[in-house]
């Protein structure tokens, strides 16, 4: 079995593990086998702005959680840039919102 573990400050938080190994635990603990959770869409990143003022986060609060200047916050909400994939999924981690990926 091949486990990741995602720390927070030296401290495990998370333990990442394929499909097949997560259902074969939950088999060997005697628990049902759970389906394949469906993959919801995510909102356009042309709702970044909205979905950011619902939270009543500023762009600076927002882009300090993200781990990016304010200034290129600003761009990828006016559409002039288009975040890789780690910033997309740490925005929808931050917003509270199915994570985006590439093309979205």
């Amino acid at each position: 079995m091949n486990v990741q573990v995602i720390k927070r400050d030296g401290e495990p938080e998370y333990a990442v593990l394929s499909w097949a190994d997560y259902q074969a635990l939950l088999a060997a603990a005697g628990t049902p086998q759970v389906a394949e959770p469906a993959v919801a869409a995510a909102p356009p990143l042309s709702r970044l702005v909205s979905l950011r003022e619902a939270k009543g986060m500023s762009v600076d609060d927002l882009a300090r959680a993200v781990g990016i200047s304010p200034h290129y916050l600003g761009m990828i909400e006016r559409g002039e840039r288009q975040p890789d994939a780690a910033i997309q999924r740490s925005l929808a981690w931050n917003l509270g919102v199915e994570g985006w990926e590439p093309g979205s």
